[in-house]
């Protein structure tokens, strides 16, 4: 019997933000029983914790969606950590992640009483190629959008902090909203760019305290939509940074982004980048998350 947590990343409100599943001591199971589950419970990712392997992490998690593994996943590593403190009673406390992709990741544990909110390190943001003209005029029929939808902002460009985002930018949160996308020219465009998220954004939110407005798609991983996701966030900041799209008074943005709206799971999402003294962009992002069910696993 392995205990199976549901939580709801990136909110405090059950049955809102991004759900993930969370399998705790996934030990013994096959790559086929994960996925399998995955498909089970069909969110966009689920999150398997296993025992650290090595002396230069403290545990492992391997990230499945519902047809691929992953090799990282933001709402999912809330989800994980986020179970974890709640099951074992953890304090506020630091430590490392090794990724199914081989990635280390510092997590942050901040516990308030009962609130226990997930802070993870994304690492430097890389950039990859801006797509063409022709690529983006295939992404906005794709998206259901025109070109006049397109802000007057940075490029189309391919960002990653750990799993690579194409990044645009539309006039306004109404625009994002009534996306009604084709994932069939999705998925031809990912094969094409060699990315599978489309992670579409407006800084013209009419909201003060939230700076960005967004939603996610990944057809070719199996997600037609994910609700908040954290490995766009992540990208998102390190590019406004990098284009010089949004101040960044002493090297440093920090700023909270909202997705999930267009689903009926809003949910949010702290983003905060910090340039280096050799101009790379380190990220980190945090969110609260609550649990929707805890129960036994039979596998």
């Amino acid at each position: 019997m392995r205990t199976l947590y549901q939580v709801d990343s990136f909110t405090v409100t059950p049955f809102t933000g991004n759900p993930a599943g969370v399998v705790l001591d996934a030990t013994g199971l096959t790559d086929a029983d994960m996925l399998a589950v995955a498909r089970e419970l069909n969110n966009s990712e689920t999150a398997f914790v296993l025992p650290a392997d090595a002396a230069d992490h403290d545990v492992r998690v391997r990230f499945f969606t519902p047809t691929v593994e992953v090799p990282t996943c933001g709402h999912a590593t809330v989800a994980a950590h986020f179970a974890r403190a709640v099951e074992y009673g953890l304090p506020s406390c630091s430590l490392v992640q090794k990724t199914g992709g081989g990635l280390l990741q510092r997590v942050e544990v901040h516990r308030d009483g009962d609130r226990v909110r997930i802070g993870m390190h994304q690492g430097t943001a890389t950039f990859g190629p801006e797509l063409t003209g022709g690529q983006v005029d295939r992404l906005l029929r794709a998206l259901g959008a025109t070109p006049a939808d397109l802000a007057d902002g940075g490029p189309v460009q391919v960002v990653s902090t750990g799993h690579a985002k194409v990044l645009v930018e539309l006039r306004d949160h109404t625009t994002v909203d009534a996306l009604r996308p084709d994932p069939v020219g999705l998925t031809a465009l990912s094969r094409e760019v060699d990315t599978n998220g489309f992670f579409v954004f407006t800084r013209a939110t009419l909201e003060p305290d939230v700076l960005t407005w967004a939603r996610m798609f990944a057809p070719a991983i199996g997600i037609a939509e994910d609700p908040v996701t954290g490995n766009g966030h992540g990208p998102l900041g390190a590019y406004l940074v990098r284009h010089g799209m949004v101040p960044a008074p002493g090297g440093t943005l920090s700023f909270t982004g909202r997705q999930g709206a267009a689903m009926g799971r809003r949910g949010e999402v702290r983003v905060r980048v910090d340039v280096q003294p050799d101009d790379t962009l380190s990220v980190s992002i945090s969110g609260d998350a609550t649990t929707a069910f805890r129960a036994e696993l039979t596998i």
